[in-house]
């Protein structure tokens, strides 16, 4: 099924999981939700402080849980890659933790989206084995790990 705007407002779930529409691009929808993501950062991420980031993502973790939970089984897909809400979540977690400057977020966005489409280990087994809205989140999160990873060599080489 290939959802559209009917699909997108029929339920509240399928709103957030579908990162407010950017889910239900025709072409690469995981790179339109976290362009969305990082165009959605400066509206709340310059509002809070760190720590008050940092717990509002985890609830927006908890959310995304049983959001793609939610729009998965409607959709009949676990994963449907109109579910965007767990590629924008990690996202905003590295949007925090990497320095405000275009070209890092620039770097964060590759990055992000070069480990997400790849999935090294342990990222494809968390994929594959790892089911339901918790395992649609996990996989991202363990992508957005190692682009922080990479993120603090390079800031590292480059200090």
């Amino acid at each position: 099924m290939r959802p559209d705007f009917r699909f997108l407002i029929a339920h509240p779930a399928h709103f957030v999981a579908c990162g407010f529409g950017s889910g239900l691009a025709p072409k690469a929808p995981g790179t339109a939700g976290t362009l969305a993501a990082w165009a959605i950062f400066p509206l709340f991420g310059t509002a809070l402080a760190d720590g008050a980031l940092l717990v509002l993502l985890a609830l927006f973790f908890g959310l995304g849980v049983i959001v793609a939970e939610r729009t998965g089984r409607d959709l009949g897909v676990s994963d449907h890659g109109a579910i965007v809400w767990d590629e924008m979540v990690p996202f905003w977690l590295i949007l925090v933790l990497t320095p405000k400057s275009w070209l890092w977020q620039a770097a964060a966005f590759v990055l992000f989206r070069f480990f997400d489409i790849v999935k090294p280990p342990p990222v494809r087994w968390a994929d594959q084995r790892v089911k339901g809205g918790f395992g649609v989140m996990l996989d991202d999160l363990i992508a957005a790990g190692y682009t922080l990873l990479v993120l603090a060599l390079l800031k590292r080489l480059l200090d």
